[in-house]
């Protein structure tokens, strides 16, 4: 295996990016104005399909952010942008822009011992946060830790074991409820002295450990001094299998933890590619079409599948937005059209984070924002606008282009639930779009919501509704189209403001 430093890999991306500039004939955009008819028909099922199968098949292992796979999907996609005609418009004349991420996970010198079981985390035990701890207490196990079961038990001073059972509500994601649920009640429990806070499996919760303990093997992602990339010391919360409960029941155990942490740094990437506009003036301002390219990567298998192909999140995406690319490099509008496929959204959103703060066009030049984020699954006619109400919705000239377009073209059912501030996914806080609204970029999300093969090895090409994501494609092609050639930019609502 061949390491390289992130300036090597830099280097050779750039020069690879050169050589396909340099392969291609000179690309000439006629500068008159823009015609009235669009180029929606370029926009067809089978490219779609063709791409879909090409970036979420196994030859990227999944597209993990911060990985070679991710950086070879990277240079695959610039090649084909650059194939259909777009220019490069990230670092240095080439199609990308890099950044580092930081990743802090626990080291293995990091012990835990219940009894006389000595567990390893990553393996048989799973530590909640890569955070420092050393903690040396009594343990104490209180059933499922309701009322009744608390009420005479003194959890200052000792490690809490508690067996995890219950269901999440079924338009929930259970990932995003279990782990939720663990960290609120350990934090009570700490609140009331507990120095530590061990979940144990039930029968039911044993599927979601042995589905979703993976990504707690990785640690936690920022981009370098960002919140994640802190060290400090917190009581440690952990979670067992289901196998641990005939043990964990025993009486008189002592609970030994000692946690270190170790920090790396890796680079990711942007892809960034543009289409000039036709009018001499509006060409400086840009439509901004956005997505991410990575997902998940090699994981432990699941079913005897260990690559986690992310078909629908986010291969949907990319080969939607891949497809307008192709329709604009055939029909250039007025304003130009930026087409952003953002590195390491998995992380933590830290490719799209990374562009507000360095974007590669004036920041002030970027009329709208048109996010493509899962847009392959669930029923056929459904549908979602993240960003389409208050206190989410930050230009209502935005939001109603792509309910105009809607109504006369896509004809896709509005799923208005999942927008709410009040709906427990916090779905808007969940992709791209999300740093441009806080820079207040008038920013959108189309989206077909979440389905059972969510961050699973399920997420397969085969799995997806390419007719589906032709759609939304014409669908987001149109509104941009609309934002393209509009006199006006689209404005950002007075005194928008999201709730976190």
């Amino acid at each position: 295996m061949i390491y390289l430093n992130f300036r090597q890999i830099q280097r050779v991306m750039a020069s690879v990016a050169t050589l396909f500039v340099l392969a291609s004939p000179t690309i000439g955009y006629a500068q008159s104005k823009a015609k009235s008819t669009n180029a929606v028909s370029a926009i067809n099922e089978s490219d779609i399909k063709r791409d879909l199968f090409a970036l979420a098949g196994d030859h990227f292992r999944g597209r993990e952010g911060g990985s070679l796979d991710e950086l070879k999907a990277s240079v695959w996609i610039a090649d084909q942008l650059r194939a259909m005609g777009l220019q490069p418009a990230g670092d240095d004349g080439t199609f990308f822009q890099f950044f580092h991420i930081q990743r802090t996970r626990i080291t293995e010198t990091s012990r835990l011992t219940i009894g006389s079981h000595q567990l390893v985390h990553g393996q048989d035990a799973f530590i909640l946060a890569p955070a420092i701890a050393s903690v040396d207490a009594p343990l104490v196990f209180v059933g499922k830790g309701s009322p009744a079961e608390m009420a005479n038990v003194d959890v200052k001073g000792k490690a809490v074991a508690i067996e995890f059972s219950g269901s999440a509500p079924a338009e929930l994601s259970y990932r995003r409820f279990l782990f939720g649920t663990m960290n609120r009640r350990a934090a009570e429990l700490v609140k009331a002295g507990a120095l530590a806070v061990i979940w144990v499996s039930d029968k039911e919760a044993q599927f979601y450990f042995d589905r979703w303990t993976t990504g707690l093997e990785r640690g936690r992602y920022d981009l370098p001094g960002g919140p994640n990339t802190r060290v400090f010391s917190q009581a440690p919360t952990v979670w067992l299998p289901a196998s641990a409960l005939d043990w964990i029941k025993q009486p008189n155990q002592q609970f030994t933890n000692v946690v270190n942490v170790e920090s790396f740094n890796y680079p990711s990437v942007n892809i960034v590619a543009k289409v000039p506009g036709t009018d001499p003036k509006l060409k400086d301002e840009y439509v901004l079409f956005s997505t991410h390219q990575d997902h998940d990567g090699v994981r432990r298998a699941v079913a005897g599948d260990s690559i986690w192909n992310g078909a629908d999140d986010n291969a949907s995406g990319c080969v939607a937005t891949m497809a307008i690319g192709r329709a604009f490099a055939k029909q250039p509008g007025k304003r130009s059209a930026l087409i952003v496929f953002h590195g390491a959204e998995e992380r933590g959103l830290l490719g799209s984070r990374y562009y507000v703060e360095h974007p590669t066009v004036p920041k002030g030049s970027i009329v709208a924002v048109l996010n493509a984020e899962m847009i392959g699954r669930n029923a056929p006619d459904s549908a979602a606008i993240l960003g389409q109400q208050p206190p989410h919705r930050n230009s209502t000239d935005l939001v109603n282009a792509a309910l105009a377009v809607n109504q006369s073209d896509a004809h896709f059912k509005l799923d208005t639930l999942w927008d709410k501030p009040e709906h427990p996914e916090g779905w808007y806080f969940r992709s791209d779009h999300l740093p441009y609204a806080r820079a207040n970029v008038p920013a959108i999300a189309f989206t077909t919501l979440l389905h059972p093969d969510y961050h699973t090895p399920k997420d397969e090409p085969d799995r997806i509704n390419t007719a589906k994501v032709t759609r939304i494609a014409k669908w987001i092609y149109l509104t941009g189209w609309d934002i393209a050639n509009r006199p006006q930019r689209v404005r950002v609502d007075e005194g928008f403001k999201l709730e976190r």
